[in-house]
């Protein structure tokens, strides 16, 4: 496997002038491939299968979990009304556009929020990148990244009545700290990356995680790349473990995590959910079509739709394409991203899961999407 996937990642990379990626390969029953190609940033040292990434909205899928092991222990059911549990989720209030002069319009959601709507993004957040109105909104509303009140917006949407993409998972992470009493990294750190073996996974940002975390870069007009220093955490500053994207890991991490739901929830005989669990996980939730994001900030994320033809679905925490992907994966394959061009896919029918890392802006340009349709045609392939 490794001698179509390396080939297909250099051609890929070179072509989008993208300097390096690691992609990780594995089954049910092992790890199949793993590969490091290229450089940590144009001009950086060579990427390795140890180097730390910032996964950013792969984190999502983790935080997801630990949700789901809370609903299995009974305490917390997926259609409680959240506003008793955290007082902010209550009385909430829908932005419905912007004035001329700059005036939101705003009025009272119409129902309330459940984890349900939180794990399927049909709770109505959203994120600014892909808001103009939300982006006006917090201009006066300033709040930095990473600290609480940066959580504290509108909705774009009633509760359940739409598919918008935004920080429901930051939310479904304070969730899992209220239920639990305990910060999210710590259950994460006790009940699924410790269990799991995914030592380098973790919300941390000290002196030995910088030293091993390869460079963020923005892709510049002219089409190179120029660092890009920020943390999506939150660094430092932050005031939570983002549940939406705060997790740094590594490729060979992530597959862990990807075969252990494979396996129905366990992996090296660790237990982390049932069976029936990761069932209703990959069970499509919504009942409109999942996974189309335009883009509001060009620089961060282009517009993204991985399945153009097709009406995606969303489970528990996945994207569910519904019918055979054009690079491979099988209908009813989990799959997820984050913005610095991480990518992932669990395709439990054909027994394969696959994790490209990448680490450059924006999100989803097609250089960096054609890596990922590289890389999964090579897998098939093999």
């Amino acid at each position: 496997m490794i001698d179509r996937i390396s080939p297909a990642l250099e051609t890929s990379l070179a072509a989008g002038n993208i300097p390096g990626a690691v992609v990780t390969v594995g089954n049910s029953a092992g790890t199949l491939a793993e590969v490091a190609v290229g450089t940590k940033g144009p001009s950086g040292p060579p990427l390795a299968q140890d180097d730390l990434f910032q996964i950013a909205s792969m984190t999502k899928a983790i935080a997801s979990v630990a949700a789901m092991q809370l609903v299995e222990q009974g305490r917390i059911a997926l259609d409680d009304d959240l506003g008793p549990l955290l007082p902010p989720l209550a009385n909430l209030q829908v932005l419905e556009g912007i004035d001329a002069d700059g005036n939101p319009a705003i009025r009272p959601a119409a129902g309330t929020i459940t984890l349900r709507h939180l794990l399927t993004h049909t709770s109505g957040f959203g994120y600014e990148f892909m808001s103009a109105e939300l982006t006006q909104w917090r201009l006066h509303n300033r709040a930095a990244p990473g600290t609480l009140a940066s959580l504290n917006q509108p909705l774009l949407a009633d509760p359940g009545t739409a598919w918008i993409y935004g920080i429901s998972t930051d939310w479904v992470g304070l969730v899992v700290e209220a239920v639990a009493g305990m910060r999210l990294g710590d259950w994460l750190a006790r009940h699924v990356t410790g269990p799991l073996g995914m030592a380098d996974t973790s919300f941390g940002f000290d002196a030995g995680i910088k030293a091993r975390l390869t460079p963020l870069h923005v892709r510049t007009p002219d089409g190179g790349l120029m660092p890009f220093p920020i943390h999506f955490g939150g660094g430092e500053a932050a005031e939570y473990h983002g549940g939406g994207g705060g997790l740094v890991s590594t490729a060979r991490d992530y597959l862990k995590f990807c075969r252990m739901i494979l396996n129905g929830g366990t992996l090296n005989g660790a237990r982390i959910l049932k069976p029936e669990t990761i069932a209703a996980m990959a069970t499509n939730q919504v009942a409109m079509p999942a996974g189309r994001m335009a883009s509001n900030l060009p620089g961060m994320s282009s517009d993204f739709d991985l399945f153009p033809m097709m009406d995606c679905g969303w489970g528990l925490g996945f994207l569910i394409n519904p019918k055979p992907g054009p690079d491979g994966r099988a209908p009813g394959t989990l799959a997820w991203a984050g913005i610095a061009n991480s990518y992932y896919w669990i395709d439990r029918t054909s027994d394969i899961a696959a994790v490209v890392c990448m680490q450059h802006l924006p999100f989803g340009e097609p250089a960096a999407v054609e890596v990922l349709r590289a890389v999964e045609r090579a897998v098939y392939r093999a």
